[in-house]
């Protein structure tokens, strides 16, 4: 097998120029997809670059794409991981910039559900989009409340409604966010696992959203009752029909959504 040492296209990222691309050679297949994905030529500097003004996840989807697009005709590419950090998120003066982290991505959270068989490992997944630095939750409510203090900096009528709307809005993420730490130590502590002639997830159809069936009573009374390294089964007490396949449940999380 032969290796290439030296990739078709090499994606970087420069703290002043921003997302960079070098090419091996000046093919113009290479040329005409880079312009394409609107990276433009320098040729004092011999690489091509995207606008100063290109925003963070806009850039991030920019190379996947090019890359997709050279790697479909069986060119090699290299690209700097650093490109899939965002930039600090501004702060008023003297007050500590807060580095900004890659978030989860909430696709690969459901790709991850498809593979999953006990309860404490859905916890798990749940737990991570509830986490309180980097939790998709907490991130959507921050998004939110800076999107309503946009609206309200314009000084108009329309953006001070509108700031107001944007602000219940945020309360509705909190709130989900409480509701969806609820579930996931409910999940927590639940015993049950799939079975293994269930059939995929990916075939199970969602139900539609006015179908969604409320948590029983009873689900929320087995999943308290069931035991779990914080509350064991009592001694000497009868052990339920399924304790044979119980998986063991991790200490509930006491983290919440921002």
């Amino acid at each position: 097998m032969n290796l290439q040492l030296e990739p078709d296209v090499a994606f970087g990222v420069d703290p002043d120029l921003g997302v960079t691309a070098a090419v091996a050679d000046d093919r113009p297949f290479l040329d005409e997809v880079l312009r394409k994905h609107h990276f433009r030529y320098s040729s004092t500097l011999d690489l091509y670059l995207l606008p100063g003004d290109t925003p963070h996840n806009t850039a991030v989807r920019t190379v996947a794409r090019a890359s997709r697009d050279f790697q479909n005709v069986g060119l090699s590419v290299a690209a700097d991981p650093c490109i899939m950090l965002p930039p600090p998120i501004p702060t008023p003066d003297r007050v500590p910039v807060r580095q900004a982290l890659p978030g989860q991505s909430l696709t690969a959270l459901t790709g991850e559900l498809h593979e999953l068989r006990r309860s404490a490992d859905v916890a798990d997944v749940l737990e991570q989009i509830l986490d309180e630095h980097h939790g998709v939750v907490g991130d959507l409510e921050e998004f939110v409340d800076t999107a309503a203090v946009w609206c309200e900096r314009l000084g108009t009528p329309n953006g001070r409604e509108l700031g107001v709307h944007l602000r219940t809005i945020a309360h509705h993420v909190a709130f989900l966010g409480d509701q969806l730490v609820t579930a996931q130590l409910d999940l927590a502590v639940m015993p049950d696992l799939t079975p293994d002639n269930a059939p995929p997830l990916a075939e199970v159809p969602l139900p539609a959203r006015h179908e969604i069936p409320s948590v029983t009573h009873t689900a929320r009374s087995r999943a308290a009752l069931a035991s779990s390294p914080n509350r064991p089964a009592p001694a000497g007490g009868p052990e339920p029909p399924d304790a044979t396949v119980r998986a063991q449940a991790p200490p509930p999380s006491t983290r919440r959504s921002r």
